[in-house]
């Protein structure tokens, strides 16, 4: 009987030790009854989401920035824990902000190559966008000959940048000599090189000049053209009346 009693004591005293814990010792160790609803601090100004987290003891930390210039500077965008989440009071809650899109320079990518032009641009911020490509004599097979927005321009990080590369010289291309200050027997020679034509050749009386010099060209030089071509020449004289006299003096 004693053991019994013994035994049913023991029983209510573990009973009490147990009511005890629940009620008194967990509660104090979980902080049960201190959770709340996480309040919904989105696209509010920062200084005001200090002010209610402060009030609602809460830390709060800027954790993350989105550049953009669809919200006002300073407008927080996203938080974690999540609105309307269970927390604990005293949680650091974590911001992202709003800040204004960042340009940059856009480089000059003018001669460079592809390779060269994408690394350039990804260490700046940008990309290509668009690639061109068309036949230009002035700039080698590979090279960048065009870029939009040019260089200096401003543009906003992760935009891209078109470009042209050159294909180099056309398969069969005729590109234009330059014949200015060559005697007419040289400027002939030249455009025969070329596999282009001379054509009408006028004549200006200048006597500062050994007689025969070409003065001017009617296709700019450098110029490329895609079949053979005629190129009138002016030269220089002496007396225009001798060009007269031997003009007469032909059969």
């Amino acid at each position: 009987m004693n053991f019994i009693r013994t035994l049913v004591s023991i029983s209510g005293m573990i009973v009490v030790f147990a009511l005890i814990a629940e009620f008194l010792v967990m509660p104090v160790y979980t902080r049960h009854n201190q959770n709340r609803i996480m309040m919904d601090v989105q696209y509010k100004m920062l200084d005001e989401v200090v002010r209610i987290l402060n009030s609602e003891n809460y830390r709060y930390e800027v954790s993350d920035t989105l550049y953009t210039n669809k919200f006002q500077v300073g407008t927080i965008v996203d938080q974690y824990p999540k609105p309307y989440t269970r927390v604990k009071m005293g949680r650091t809650v974590r911001l992202k902000i709003a800040q204004p899109e960042r340009s940059v320079e856009v480089p000059n990518l003018i001669g460079q190559s592809r390779r060269s032009a994408e690394l350039e641009l990804t260490q700046t911020g940008l990309l290509i966008d668009t690639v061109y490509t068309e036949y230009n004599p002035e700039y080698p097979n590979g090279t960048i000959a065009w870029q939009y927005p040019k260089a200096g321009d401003r543009r906003k990080k992760g935009m891209g940048v078109q470009i042209t590369v050159s294909k180099g010289m056309p398969p069969n291309f005729f590109q234009v000599p330059n014949l200015i200050g060559l005697s007419i027997n040289q400027a002939k020679e030249l455009l025969y090189k070329s596999r282009l034509i001379i054509g009408k050749i006028s004549y200006h009386q200048d006597q500062d000049l050994v007689p025969y010099t070409v003065l001017d060209q009617s296709i700019k030089d450098g110029t490329v053209l895609d079949k053979s071509t005629t190129i009138n020449l002016v030269v220089s004289v002496l007396d225009i009346q001798d060009i007269f006299n031997s003009l007469n003096n032909e059969p």
